[in-house]
């Protein structure tokens, strides 16, 4: 199997991972509980209960401090994406471009986000996004570090190819 295949393979997992721990966290009686809920109520409610204000949640973890697991939420949101920016030049070519894979995590991180808003598996808080985001685009830049390190030391021209 050549390199690129093994990094989509990677990659693959890690986007199924992110979905069981974000979408999927509870067991699944619960979340049976939660589907067997699903009406129009529910969605209403979760559009009431979500955070459409930037900064307002990150703010509150940040005022609260000392009384919530503000340091794990906070972090939490932004290391779970790092692989994202990470791999995603790896196995998609123009993923290679800072706004392409920026582009590419802000629509799965707002996906997640919506499906959370109407399905009551989580709740919708736009902070997350904006968190999420900023975790991939400290993947890429570790990525982008990566790579300037082996053009420097002869390693390759630079970027990822077929061979590598």
């Amino acid at each position: 199997m050549q390199k690129r295949n093994w990094w989509k393979l990677f990659f693959a997992i890690y986007i199924l991972v992110v979905i069981k721990v974000i979408i999927f966290k509870y067991p699944y009686e619960e979340l049976m509980r939660i589907a067997a809920t699903w009406r129009r109520d529910v969605i209403f409610e979760g559009l009431g209960t979500a955070n459409f204000t930037p900064f307002k949640t990150i703010k509150m973890y940040i005022d609260y401090s000392y009384k919530l697991n503000s340091v794990e939420n906070l972090a939490g949101n932004v290391l779970v994406f790092v692989p994202l920016g990470f791999l995603f030049p790896f196995v998609a070519k123009e993923g290679e471009r800072f706004f392409v894979m920026l582009l590419n995590a802000f629509v799965f991180v707002l996906g997640i986000e919506v499906f959370q808003l109407f399905s009551a598996f989580g709740a919708f808080d736009v902070d997350d996004i904006l968190l999420n985001c900023v975790g991939a685009s400290l993947g890429f830049g570790m990525y982008r570090l990566i790579q300037l390190w082996r053009k420097r030391k002869g390693l390759c021209d630079g970027r990822v190819t077929e061979k590598d």
